[in-house]
């Protein structure tokens, strides 16, 4: 017998202690940093989460990304959780290599920071300038900057160039035009979605000179700025990718 559908999160707290088994969350639940632990809790008591848990978590921490979804990063990608972490990837990284460092729940580029060589990094993060956890890359340069939003079967890419700064961010004066995505690119999309249990995501993809493609980063929403995609569509895509998990789930149980 199916549950409750409970579709926003006044509700959801209101009833949190009395949820069951069968019971349906729709819709991404707002957390303050330290609150994340609830998400666990609903899961261990059977109750279904549309997006899942684990995207919820990994849209909020690019540090949960890193772990999961290193495999489609760029070579070098690691996470800095403590000190020892860092003196592993100064062993790791050679001293000459420019670094970027990504805080962990910084959005919209403020958070991506560029340092010369690893010892500077680690030299900040000895000083307490730097705060764990963060990501811990090479600088890439000379990649094309990709934002592919998914959802559903609706797939929309755009390059995002600025010629002044590394950011690459329309909210740092970069611009956009449309990108041919390549089946190749779709179907890496659609993997990196199935490891991390994205309905749907907004998905930056780095394409260095090579042709390779990695994954910079992959969230549940993000700026619609550069899309041919409306604020109104994105909305009504979402809502039809949740009815439709309602339905799959409500059917089963």
């Amino acid at each position: 017998m199916a549950g409750r559908i409970i579709t926003d999160n006044r509700t959801l707290f209101a009833d949190f202690h009395s949820l069951q088994a069968g019971d349906i969350v729709v819709g991404r639940i707002r957390l303050r940093p330290g609150e994340e632990s609830l998400l666990l809790d609903l899961v261990s008591r059977g109750i279904q989460l549309i997006p899942s848990a684990t995207s919820q978590l990994c849209s909020r921490s690019k540090a949960l990304q890193a772990r999961l979804l290193g495999c489609y990063m760029g070579p070098g990608t690691g996470v800095a959780y403590d000190l020892h972490d860092m003196l592993r990837l100064v062993g790791e990284y050679d001293e000459a290599t420019p670094v970027i460092c990504k805080l962990d729940r910084a959005n919209a580029g403020t958070g991506i920071l560029h340092f010369s060589s690893i010892e500077d990094v680690y030299t900040q993060t000895v000083l307490g300038s730097l705060r764990f956890p963060f990501v811990v890359q090479p600088f890439y340069s000379d990649c094309r900057d990709v934002r592919v939003v998914v959802l559903g079967e609706k797939v929309e890419a755009y390059e995002r160039h600025n010629p002044n700064n590394f950011r690459h961010n329309l909210h740092f004066g970069g611009v956009s035009s449309p990108w041919p995505l390549s089946e190749m690119q779709t179907a890496i999309c659609r993997r990196i979605m199935a490891r991390a249990d994205f309905p749907y995501a907004h998905i930056d993809l780095l394409v260095p000179p090579t042709g390779e493609v990695w994954l910079t980063e992959i969230n549940l929403r993000g700026g619609l700025k550069g899309a041919v995609l409306t604020q109104q569509d994105y909305l009504q895509q979402v809502e039809k990718v949740h009815k439709q998990l309602v339905a799959e789930l409500t059917g089963r149980i």
